[in-house]
């Protein structure tokens, strides 16, 4: 019923940038929040970033000041820019969104299917 699509992962060297979307379509009524975890092998998933409905942001201590997350509310979108970037940030980056869909009265979260983040040295 709704669909989140991540793009904008890749290979990238130590101290270098990318920058994370994801879009979420279909059956949605209105997304409360928007944000990204990511998972590297043998860990567990953590929240990296968030972005509420009123513009709140919040993110993990070890990404600060070097990522920032920034919504699209009209395009049901959400973006992670991340700079500086280090080996311990290589990681599948997973977008979400807590959101309504339609005709529904409860909120529901949805995921991306994740995009890959490799920072070599």
């Amino acid at each position: 019923q709704v669909q989140l699509v991540e793009s904008g992962g890749g290979l990238v060297q130590v101290g270098g940038s990318l920058r994370l979307s994801c879009t979420a379509s279909g059956r949605v009524s209105a997304i409360r929040a928007m944000g990204w975890y990511r998972q590297a092998p043998g860990k567990q998933r953590e929240l990296v970033a968030t972005a509420s409905g009123t513009d709140a942001t919040n993110y993990r201590d070890s990404v600060k000041g070097r990522f920032t997350i920034s919504r699209d509310v009209a395009r049901n979108a959400v973006y992670l820019q991340m700079s500086s970037l280090k080996p311990e940030d290589s990681a599948i980056y997973y977008c979400y969104a807590d959101l309504f869909l339609l005709y529904s009265a409860s909120s529901s979260v949805a995921w991306g299917q994740g995009t890959q983040v490799a920072v070599s040295l």
